[in-house]
């Protein structure tokens, strides 16, 4: 039977692709995973194209897999080699003009042709499919086989949105995602009560704007996200509900009342802001201000007062000046965050803030990026010590690096280590936390681990 080997790049939605094409393929492709590219058949690079020289990994990587290819050939078999993703989306046939060992080229809207693209690829042809599909390319997505999901743990992604319509200007993502489009509510259920039946007990749904979310629902109408949390919410087995990335311009009242409403609903939040001054994000082209984003934030915290932020920052944006970056930096300590990503600016081809002639120097954004760190670091610190002594709910998701030892999430998504025994994996236990480190939390079995079950928690709708 022939191997596949996925190796995933970037971000949620790209893990989640992975795992699709995988189940795709052992699926309806019988070819069976195998951890090892020496020993692959098929090797499929799933690509991102958000950080700086992302295609240039990809040739290098491209460079090494040459290597593997002519190891196969000697020892008289064929190995495909397949570039899935952004980069292939954006780069389309220059992949195989740059690198002619590869067969297939696909872009993320188009996975759910692999298998005929497969057998164009044994037929001796070079394929690129990086077309937008007119139809709902959702239309394709079955649920994966339960093996499958039991396999990848008690937490799992579920794409139900793709796609961007904001055009931030330094941003790829809708050149190479596309429009926004979501999933059908019933669609979206039925592969949440199927990784649900098969143990996980941790879903995070996943979008480039999941907040932007407008499924069909089954009389004809659109539900927002916040009425499909409270669908899932009621699905025997689901636990915890997160979903990420969201959009500040995107966070309706219905999504507020989610999280007043919904036990199930994680009190964290990731809502990114890039930056903290007017100025910028006037020329990022991300359609709020400084002040409505702290309104977004002090309404959510009206609703769940336990709630904790996490964000996205770009230091050294084109014109970003001295009095911009503090800007950033007051923000930061203003609504203290559990915890962020900060990152250099650095140019995308084809997006209008790469053709401005007001790039910041190299040396002063490294500057800024280190100070931004550091500012969020120590707020990171803070929460991770606020909480010492308390007792948090943890789902415990896999062994310790010492024998005896657990690993799970906080409710915060923070990972919490103690010592549990092996029959707890897949359990919510609470915890009380005894230590914090920089990036993770220590402490004590507290109380008996707690069933599946569903709950609202407040005044429902």
């Amino acid at each position: 039977m022939p191997k596949l080997h996925v190796k995933s790049y970037g971000c949620q939605m790209n893990v989640y692709d992975s795992n699709r094409m995988t189940d795709l393929l052992t699926r309806d492709a019988a070819y069976v995973e195998t951890g090892d590219p020496g020993d692959a058949d098929l090797i499929i690079l799933n690509t991102c194209h958000i950080r700086e020289k992302a295609a240039e990994k990809i040739y290098s990587e491209l460079g090494r897999i040459r290597g593997l290819k002519r190891d196969a050939e000697r020892a008289g078999r064929r190995l495909v080699v397949a570039v899935a993703g952004c980069v292939a989306q954006a780069e389309g046939e220059e992949i195989i003009r740059r690198a002619p060992l590869v067969d297939i080229v696909v872009g993320p809207q188009n996975y759910h042709r692999l298998p005929a693209l497969l057998d164009e690829a044994a037929r001796g042809a070079k394929v690129v499919d990086t077309e937008f599909p007119l139809e709902d390319k959702f239309d394709h997505l079955a649920p994966p086989d339960a093996a499958a999901i039991q396999a990848r743990g008690v937490a799992a992604f579920v794409t139900v949105q793709e796609g961007c319509d904001k055009f931030c200007t330094f941003c790829v993502v809708p050149y190479t995602r596309g429009a926004e489009v979501s999933r059908p509510v019933v669609a979206i259920l039925a592969e949440v009560e199927h990784l649900a039946s098969a143990g996980v007990r941790e879903i995070t749904l996943i979008g480039q704007n999941v907040n932007a979310y407008h499924g069909e629902t089954t009389n004809g109408g659109q539900a927002t996200l916040g009425q499909l949390l409270r669908r899932l919410a009621e699905v025997p087995g689901v636990m915890r509900l997160r979903y990420t990335t969201s959009h500040p311009r995107d966070v309706d009242q219905d999504l507020v009342a989610a999280h007043r409403d919904l036990a199930v609903l994680m009190p964290q939040l990731h809502l990114p802001v890039q930056s903290g001054s007017d100025r910028v994000l006037a020329a990022m082209n991300r359609r709020h201000t400084r002040s409505e984003y702290l309104e977004t934030i002090a309404r959510l915290r009206a609703a769940r007062p336990d709630i904790a932020f996490t964000s996205d920052f770009i230091v050294g944006f084109p014109g970003e000046t001295e009095e911009d970056f503090c800007e950033t930096l007051r923000l930061v300590d203003e609504v203290g965050y559990a915890d962020a990503f900060s990152f250099k600016y650095s140019p995308r081809p084809g997006t209008p803030a790469a053709d401005r002639g007001d790039q910041v120097a190299e040396q002063v954004k490294s500057d800024r990026l280190a100070r931004l760190q550091a500012c969020i670091d120590r707020h990171q610190r803070d929460f991770n010590r606020s909480c010492i002594g308390r007792e948090l709910d943890v789902l415990l998701e896999k062994p310790g690096r010492i024998s005896g030892q657990l690993v799970g999430r906080s409710p915060y998504l923070q990972a919490v280590h103690v010592m549990a025994p092996t029959s707890l994996i897949g359990q919510i236990a609470t915890v009380r936390i005894t230590g914090a480190g920089s990036n993770s939390l220590s402490g004590a079995l507290h109380a008996s681990p707690k069933v599946p079950e569903q709950a609202l928690a407040g005044a429902g709708d």
